[in-house]
């Protein structure tokens, strides 16, 4: 339990406990130990600290679960979630025990059992009309699975695998893997076409909002962008433009004129996707965009990064737990956002500008970033939240932790 060593100080503090039984006094007996333990009144000890420092683990983590939703099939770490994006009624999770569960929001009824990989599924999401959901494990083994008909309709293997992701508005699926190839399939056909960047992980990667254009990010710290239809990189940021150490995240803006990439040399920077041209560099260590670079063993690795949908913000979060709001227009720092630890994961709301977070710490949090106030807070894991969404109107977050549980959690906002 976290907190018991602080009540068995609190309890031994205690000024109505007036004896102090030294367990380590070479002069007392056994015989004299038991003497002075039959002296001390347990239940009026118990009283008079706080009853609830007595309590079991489980009754401490019911008290502290603000979940309206426990998911519980999984029997190990659950590395990944997300919602069905036509009716956000249906989550998928992927977890440690090699297999993925779709499963009912509403009250956890498991839908579809996806078994059959050979590691940890840590990838694992819906097709754009959710008919389809796509499974992916460490090795390399991706599945597809029919939702209406709980049947696999296809499956791949490719290299270790960083990414899967779904087409905005196609049955198409990318997966990026640790040789740097990128993967592109019609499902269920399997029609196939390769990306090939340089001979490093394709860390991260994200289909544009036109369709056409691909993202990817990559260990070596550049930056491609990919059309996906002739198969060629149309811009290639590297060198003293690109990042000084691997890539970890990316988003880009709605009209897909901008993309903003995290990395572990801890810059975020601001791409201009029409010209392939870096706008600016984002580091909390000054608070505005720069141009130097600094040492990747002494940076703080960018951890997630996202467009505001409605204002011109941009967020930036870190593994130390700050929460950056940056302004696009002056590209200067606009609020600072601490947390108790590491952050995971940031999405912004839709239709406000509100930014949610999870962290190492097993919270999730609701920003305000027009004031860089913290809204709301939600604790009920007990370990850490590896993966999050929200649905559309941001009324619910679905969570993804260490301690082997997914949680859904509704969400209070102000104008509520």
């Amino acid at each position: 339990m976290d907190n018991s060593s602080e009540d068995i100080v609190q309890l031994h503090g205690d000024e109505e406990i007036v004896e102090v039984i030294d367990l380590n006094d070479a002069e007392q007996s056994p015989d004299d130990l038991a003497e002075e333990l039959e002296d001390v009144d347990f239940e009026d000890a118990g009283a008079a600290a706080d009853d609830e420092a007595w309590e079991t683990e489980d009754e401490m983590e019911a008290e502290q679960d603000d979940s309206e939703l426990t998911f519980s099939s999984h029997t190990g770490s659950v590395f990944c979630v997300s919602l069905d994006p036509q009716t956000n009624s249906l989550a998928v999770s992927g977890g440690e025990d090699d297999k993925a569960y779709v499963w009912t929001v509403s009250d956890g009824e498991v839908l579809l059992e996806c078994t059959g990989h050979k590691d940890s599924v840590t990838c694992a999401t819906f097709s754009y009309d959710s008919k389809l959901v796509a499974s992916g494990d460490m090795s390399g083994l991706i599945k597809v699975w029919k939702v209406e008909t709980k049947k696999e309709i296809w499956s791949f293997e490719v290299g270790d695998l960083e990414w899967l992701e779904w087409h905005p508005c196609a049955p198409v699926l990318l997966a990026g893997t640790a040789d740097g190839n990128v993967w592109m399939w019609k499902i269920p056909g399997g029609d196939c076409k390769t990306f090939q960047g340089p001979s490093c992980q394709a860390t991260t990667g994200k289909i544009m909002r036109d369709g056409k254009r691909a993202v990817v990010g990559y260990e070596d710290g550049s930056v491609r962008i990919w059309d996906l239809k002739q198969g060629n990189a149309v811009h290639v940021i590297k060198g003293s433009d690109a990042h000084q150490g691997a890539l970890t995240c990316l988003d880009t803006n709605k009209d897909g004129s901008l993309v903003l990439t995290g990395s572990v040399d801890g810059l975020a920077k601001l791409i201009n996707t029409n010209t392939g041209k870096v706008v600016c560099a984002f580091s909390i260590e000054s608070g505005k965009a720069k141009d130097s670079m600094t040492d990747e063993e002494d940076s703080n690795s960018v951890e997630s990064v996202g467009f505001c949908k409605v204002l011109p913000l941009v967020a930036v979060a870190y593994l130390d737990g700050t929460l950056a709001i940056y302004d696009l227009s002056t590209q200067a720092l606009r609020h600072r956002c601490q947390h108790e630890a590491g952050i995971v994961h940031l999405q912004w709301e839709e239709s406000s500008s509100l930014v949610a977070t999870c962290s190492l710490d097993g919270v999730v949090r609701l920003w305000d970033a027009r004031s860089g106030s913290m809204v709301s807070e939600y604790r009920g894991h007990g370990a850490e939240i590896l993966d999050f969404t929200l649905n559309r109107d941001a009324s619910i977050a679905v969570t993804a932790a260490g301690d082997h549980k997914a949680k859904v959690f509704c969400l209070q906002r102000p104008d509520r």
